[in-house]
């Protein structure tokens, strides 16, 4: 009887404060989380951003109707490089897009910033956290809540059941949280631009080195017909010689040239060797894996239409990837600013408490809690100053760089479209020297057979002939990078979108 008394003793003694109220109580954790849910309805202290409207040199805009720049970099931009017509460049883009390890880097990422954009956005709601417990320990007969002489004092065993539900909130007066949430997931969406930013390089940067290997594929093709040519021209300079009708001079002289030939193609295999391996990493295979077989150059630079976009600045993913950046920093602005202010926090908990299992559930078993607690920076020497500081610096600082962004962005597609024309003009002369060289190959040769001109001539004019079949095949190779760069400079393709920006000359 008498450790039955002290059990109930200290049992009255513990819950004694715990058991009135239970509905106000129940409505004072209803407060909280309703205070979570009204909380983001009110104003947060810092900027709300706003685009800058003087992006766009003055130049360009007064040049064509330009839109506002309204980031869309997620505008489907379709297989661009069909344009080119090659199969197998269509199955190179499609497989790097699946085995890329820079590619898939730039997915993972998208997927951490999602996440904590996810992890900010959590704060704006109440925590909830169930933490049942059950402990049995030892009360000391000469513990120090009671008189150590007090008659009947004695030790016992008592065991302590909780099933507590405790919640917690931090109530965003000031928009902290929110500024946070903002700038996180601005950040998010500045991940997601830069993976198509690497995604649009990447295309771009296989298209240009398969078109490096096909070229190297002419080359090689040239080279071995003007090595056949060269062999044949040798072959008959040494009977010649050897009939008297040619010096040793003249054999030397066709064998310099025959050397410098087969030099230059196994350059040129070199070259082609190092492109394949460049290509293999590109699309994510071991190099040794992977090979590209020789064939014909059948490429042919597509038509330009002539002018720009007028949705320009909403394609290019850098350009959005710069845009949210600059948002998450006007954001940070406003998380600076809020460390000036109090932060508030609620804390409430509900549930049972029993000394014996058998009465856990009883009514009388119920426990509760509820409370605040306010932070209020005094005095830290101007940190709070100096965190807002740095925050606005580093909005500058993205400013300038959104702006670098759309400013190399018009030189970007504006070199482009230039060096298009010129090129197109180039390889009209081009044309032109080709065919010449041609004619004076086979006039030179003629001549020589008769006796009318000396072998320096031919070899002469074979040179030349040589030079303007790679200077073609060069030119044709400058058109095919020019337009990649320029389909890059655009965000993607253009397909059957309108152009309403003209270029000027």
């Amino acid at each position: 009887m008498q450790m039955e008394t002290l059990q109930q003793r200290a049992t009255d003694r513990s819950l004694r404060l715990l058991r009135h109220g239970a509905a106000w109580r129940i409505v004072a954790l209803a407060l909280i989380t309703v205070l979570g849910a009204l909380m983001p309805g009110c104003a947060a202290v810092g900027p709300n951003y706003a685009r800058p409207k003087d992006a766009v040199p003055n130049t360009f805009k007064e040049a064509g109707p330009w839109k506002e720049a309204v980031p869309q970099d997620l505008l489907a931009r379709g297989d661009w490089w069909e344009i080119f017509d090659d199969p197998a460049l269509t199955d190179l883009e499609l497989q790097a897009r699946k085995t890329n390890l820079g590619l898939q880097a730039a997915a993972a990422r998208v997927q951490q910033a999602q996440a904590v954009a996810g992890i900010s956005g959590s704060f704006l709601y109440p925590e909830l956290n169930f933490n049942p417990s059950a402990f049995r320990y030892a009360v000391s007969k000469t513990r120090p809540d009671q008189p150590s002489k007090q008659l009947g004092n004695v030790a016992y065993d008592i065991n302590d059941f909780r099933v507590p539900l405790y919640a917690s909130y931090e109530v965003d007066v000031w928009g902290k949280i929110r500024r946070l949430t903002e700038a996180a997931g601005a950040q998010a969406k500045a991940n997601l631009a830069a993976y198509y930013t690497v995604l649009l390089t990447l295309e771009g940067d296989i298209a240009q080195t398969y078109f490096l290997i096909r070229v190297s594929d002419e080359d090689l093709r040239i080279l071995r017909e003007n090595i056949a040519l060269r062999k044949r021209a040798r072959d008959l300079v040494a009977a010649r010689t050897k009939g008297g009708l040619s010096s040793e001079l003249d054999l030397a002289r066709v064998q310099t040239e025959l050397s410098f030939t087969q030099a230059d193609a196994q350059a040129a295999a070199r070259r082609r060797t190092e492109l394949e391996y460049t290509l293999a990493v590109l699309v994510g295979v071991q190099p040794e894996q992977f090979h590209i077989e020789e064939r014909p150059f059948e490429l042919k630079a597509p038509a330009i239409p002539v002018g720009l976009p007028s949705d320009l600045l909403q394609r290019r993913p850098d350009i959005a990837e710069a845009e949210r950046r600059l948002a998450a920093r006007n954001a940070e602005i406003g998380v600076a600013k809020a460390a000036y202010f109090p932060s508030i926090r609620l804390t409430g908990a509900v549930g049972v408490e029993s000394f014996n299992m058998s009465e856990l559930l009883n009514q009388d078993s119920r426990i509760w809690a509820i409370g605040a607690s306010l932070w209020q920076p005094v005095f830290n020497a101007g940190r709070i100053g100096f965190d807002v500081d740095r925050a606005k610096a580093a909005y500058a600082e993205n400013l300038a760089v959104y702006r670098d962004r759309i400013l190399r962005a018009f030189q970007e597609v504006e070199s482009s479209l230039a060096g298009l024309h010129i090129l197109d003009e180039q390889a009209q002369y081009q044309a032109t020297a080709l065919e010449n060289a041609g004619k004076a190959t086979q006039l030179a040769t003629a001549r020589y057979n008769k006796g009318l001109v000396a072998l320096i001539d031919v070899i002469d004019a074979q040179r030349t002939s040589l030079l303007a079949q790679r200077q073609a095949l060069q030119v044709l190779n400058s058109q095919m990078l020019a337009t990649v760069a320029l389909i890059k400079a655009l965000g993607g393709g253009w397909g059957e979108r309108q152009l309403s920006y003209r270029t000027t000359r």
